[in-house]
């Protein structure tokens, strides 16, 4: 009850905020929602409150960063989501800042020493309360443990877990809503949309699990120390609401003119951003995807990256590796008949697609592209241009492909400020043809077979015996025949819905007939039907048929 309270407030403040910047209006793309607009025009704020300043765009991200750090994610990432929204609006989301005041000092301490079973004095000989940065989800304090090593300490804000689950309970409504009435959120998937934003937020509250991030980061290139530099993690001092880790030094990759005073070769560290990247997605796929200017950083000795801020990670299937390869891959030999056969046989697009149609459309956005030098093409807006003409095609979203996607674009955007005349094809190609090649062919097959080897020696000796049961079942006709459709399964529960909301509603309506009889009729209820008073079978009757309602209903009854 006092979250179903907390939650209704939480939404009156939303709506709240979108009234005060009239951003109202998004909400009406849902026509069960179209009564919502009469109500919001009655209210105060709609016509006393000032007028706010700017554009749609503009009043759009003042909105998301008013209403906090669930929302200023949200569009953050739908600021490279130019698949879905004009570029005017994805070109001001990405003005969103993730920076927000500090909260003091004295809370930090109580919850690291809450975490740590300790007090502050005995894990850091040294603790700067003055934080060194402050975001939505947490804010960061420099120290020095006991034995002298220099740490990062991050401490979750307090509370924040509480407004994040509130807010990610009324996204879940509000999707549920666009796919159920309208047929572009089914396209869409905005529920496996919203489902991945709540992992992703979720998991950026856990600082044990963005710790885990940061050691299988740092593993994954423990064999390319000058290519990338993950910061040590003190796992004997983390817990789910503080993480610490070792402090690093380097210079923030925004500040080329430090870069360069520091003397660091712009065209290697171009060059090494885009095979940092490649390697993640292709060798690993396991990346950093939260690769924007912050948390990147420069060693000015060696010039090797850094990263640090570890809360939010992509992976990849093998089907998401496969179709990112074979589309880029054709697109360089400008194959476009094959990246429309991909998107049909990962089943991306519907089956009945026109391939030849698929493969014109494709066609007219990758000529012009390819008209220009290689070294002026990019990656991400080719793969943006795709992704725009498929929703013609009626192609669903991919949830899993949209941390790369954003990932893409930052990357992308750093490497060409090192070098605008960065060939990101020269940089890739290499890297996808060796995956490939490891994927496919006797190399592929020899890696498949040692890899699933130790599975094959614990099942292979049951193979006789179970094979055995099988053939002696069906020579007997005993061999079981389970066929479940989930379509079915969907019809099933439907109807079961539908007969509890019948009896419900025809039990409600005797009740409250029978209520209104009792009321015209107080004076008569004594009179006598088949041995009984009128006011017995005005309790009888609706109690009959709730009990006959239910039995029809328990037919519809599904059963596990």
């Amino acid at each position: 009850m006092r979250q179903s309270l907390l939650r209704f407030v939480r939404t009156l403040h939303i709506t709240r905020v979108l009234v005060r910047y009239r951003l109202d209006e998004v909400l009406y793309f849902l026509p069960i929602l179209k009564p919502y607009q009469a109500i919001l025009r009655l209210s105060p704020m709609s016509w006393l409150g000032p007028k706010p300043q700017g554009d749609f765009a503009e009043r759009l991200r003042q909105a998301l960063e008013t209403l906090g750090p669930t929302f200023i994610k949200l569009g953050q990432m739908l600021s490279t989501r130019r698949d879905l929204l004009p570029d005017y609006i994805t070109q001001e989301l990405a003005k969103l800042q993730d920076a927000v005041p500090p909260f003091p000092s004295e809370e930090a301490c109580k919850i690291i020493e809450s975490a740590l079973g300790k007090p502050i004095n005995t894990v850091f000989s040294e603790f700067h309360s003055k934080p060194a940065a402050a975001a939505s989800i947490a804010q960061v304090h420099f120290g020095v443990l006991q034995d002298g090593r220099e740490v990062a300490i991050k401490v979750r804000r307090p509370g924040l877990r509480r407004i994040i689950d509130q807010d990610l309970a009324i996204l879940g409504l509000l999707a549920d809503l666009a796919e159920r009435y309208s047929q572009e959120g089914r396209r869409l998937r905005i529920r496996a949309v919203v489902a991945e934003y709540a992992k992703t937020l979720r998991g950026e509250l856990d600082l044990l699990r963005e710790a885990a991030n940061a050691s299988q980061l740092r593993r994954n290139f423990a064999a390319d120390p000058d290519l990338l530099y993950i910061p040590e993690i003190y796992w004997d001092y983390c817990s789910s609401s503080v993480l610490v880790m070792e402090r690093i030094y380097g210079i923030p990759i925004g500040q080329l003119d430090a870069l360069r005073a520091a003397g660091i070769n712009f065209d290697q560290l171009s060059r090494r951003a885009a095979d940092i990247f490649f390697r993640q997605v292709f060798r690993d796929a396991y990346f950093h995807a939260d690769m924007h200017p912050g948390n990147i950083f420069i060693d000015p000795q060696s010039g090797r990256f850094i990263a640090v801020d570890f809360g939010i990670m992509g992976s990849l299937d093998d089907a998401s590796q496969h179709y990112l390869a074979e589309n880029m891959i054709a697109f360089f030999q400008r194959d476009y008949r094959r990246v429309a056969e991909a998107h049909v046989e990962a089943g991306w697009v519907p089956p009945d697609t026109n391939v030849q149609d698929f493969e014109t459309a494709i066609r007219a956005i990758a000529e012009p592209v390819f008209e220009k030098p290689l070294n002026e093409i990019s990656v991400a807006n080719l793969l943006l241009r795709l992704f725009q003409t498929t929703r013609a095609f009626h192609m669903q979203t991919q949830p899993q492909l949209l941390l790369l996607q954003k990932t893409l674009v930052n990357v992308e955007g750093i490497a060409r400020d090192f070098n605008p005349a960065l060939n990101m094809w020269e940089v890739a190609t290499p890297l996808l043809t060796e995956w490939l090649s490891r994927q496919r062919g006797p190399r592929g097959w020899w890696t498949e077979m040692k890899r699933h080897f130790p599975e094959w020696g614990l099942v292979l000796p049951e193979m006789p015996v179970l094979l055995h049961g099988i053939l002696r079942q069906a020579q007997q006709g005993e061999l079981p025949l389970v066929i479940r459709n989930q379509d079915l399964e969907g019809i099933r529960k439907e109807i079961r819905r539908g007969m509890l909301r019948l009896s419900f509603g025809v039990s409600g309506t005797f009740i409250v007939v029978g209520i209104g009889i009792m009321a015209a009729l107080a004076h008569k209820l004594d009179y006598a039907i088949l041995d009984l008073p009128l006011w017995a079978w005005l309790i009888l009757i609706p109690g009959f048929t709730w009990v006959g309602v239910r039995w029809v209903g328990s037919f519809f009854r599904i059963r596990d």
